[in-house]
């Protein structure tokens, strides 16, 4: 078997998910792109495997360990997705700035912004 192939058609699959990863705005979508990726890199393990005939077929081990891998971050991506979209009516990641941190905020305008100054501003609206 030529290597050149399945190298190829992985090269392909891994371009089309990175496009989906950084053109989209839907987090599905972003999801299975990241999908997409990750079995191209599986598709190389294999490949690999095969072309150096490799008696302990570590190739394939690492491939059963990323399948894993990526039904667990499917499972948390998805339980996130539909959280935020229960609570926001859409999944567009370009909306989703509520935990970022302003730097334009009018209160702390002219105030320090050192991470001990914060750590004590928290302290005092608890106490």
């Amino acid at each position: 078997m030529h290597l050149a192939y399945p190298a190829v058609l992985a090269v392909l699959l891994f371009s089309i998910g990175l496009y989906g990863v950084l053109g989209r705005r839907n987090a599905i979508l972003v999801l299975m792109s990241v999908e997409l990726m990750l079995n191209a890199v599986n598709l190389n393990l294999v490949a690999f495997d095969v072309w150096l005939r490799d008696t302990l077929h570590a190739g394939q081990a690492l491939t059963l360990f990323t399948i894993t891998i990526a039904a667990a971050e499917i499972g948390i991506g998805l339980a996130i997705v539909l959280l935020v979209y229960r609570n926001r009516g859409s999944s567009d990641i370009d909306k989703l700035t509520d935990l970022a941190e302003s730097d334009l905020d009018p209160d702390r305008a002219g105030a320090g912004t050192t991470p001990e100054a914060t750590a004590d501003e928290k302290a005092e609206a608890t106490a």
